[in-house]
């Protein structure tokens, strides 16, 4: 697992690069909004939370909860979205993390901190599941016995898919993403990504 040092050095080196692009730039690759008309502060949804990322210092603050500081570790993947290496947009295909290129050697952490908990979770109670997706924001689809797709950046969906099981097979799940996410994040923060959404989701099941 990555260090807090690894953190701090990963936003430093992504700031470098963002500061070569214009604001403009990257408020039209990245989808963000302006927040209120303010010529270089950023709007960013983030799991029901709203951040602002100021340029050029790209230095965050939580909108929603201003007594709560973003954690690093959000603030690296925010910064690595707007990094993508080519003008976001979004494919419309849907791939598992596996087809991802160079995602085999993270398939491992990806199954331990998204699929495993969301199964264990929710593959036994898909009412709750349902109920606490709708409350994120989820658009149900129809995929597996319950699945809801999520935008998780203006240019990443996901799609969240769970099978109940029977008698003779246990309960399971999958993540789906949209082939453009190789060219807008590493597997390393795919896998981080997932696991987000799912622990956010664990947290919410327990509170609605």
């Amino acid at each position: 697992m990555p260090r807090i040092d690894d953190y701090k050095m990963a936003k430093k080196v992504a700031i470098q690069e963002l500061k070569k692009d214009s604001f403009k730039y990257l408020v039209n690759k990245s989808g963000f909004k302006i927040h209120n008309n303010d010529a270089e502060i950023m709007e960013i949804p983030f799991l029901g939370s709203t951040y602002l990322l100021k340029y050029p210092e790209f230095s965050f603050e939580n909108m929603t909860d201003p007594r709560r500081e973003v954690p690093l570790t959000e603030q690296v993947l925010i910064l690595h979205y707007l990094l993508g290496k080519k003008p976001l947009s979004v494919f419309g295909e849907w791939i598992s993390y596996r087809e991802i290129p160079g995602a085999s050697f993270y398939f491992g952490p990806f199954t331990a901190r998204a699929i495993n908990p969301m199964v264990k979770v929710f593959g036994k109670n898909l009412n709750l599941f349902e109920r606490t997706f709708k409350f994120l924001g989820g658009q149900e689809i129809s995929d597996g016995d319950k699945g809801f797709e999520y935008y998780f950046f203006p240019m990443v969906p996901l799609r969240l898919i769970l099978w109940e099981g029977d008698d003779e097979f246990p309960p399971s799940g999958n993540i789906l993403f949209d082939a453009s996410i190789a060219d807008i994040l590493s597997p390393e923060d795919v896998a981080w990504l997932a696991g987000m959404i799912v622990y956010k989701l664990i947290g919410l099941s327990k509170s609605i």
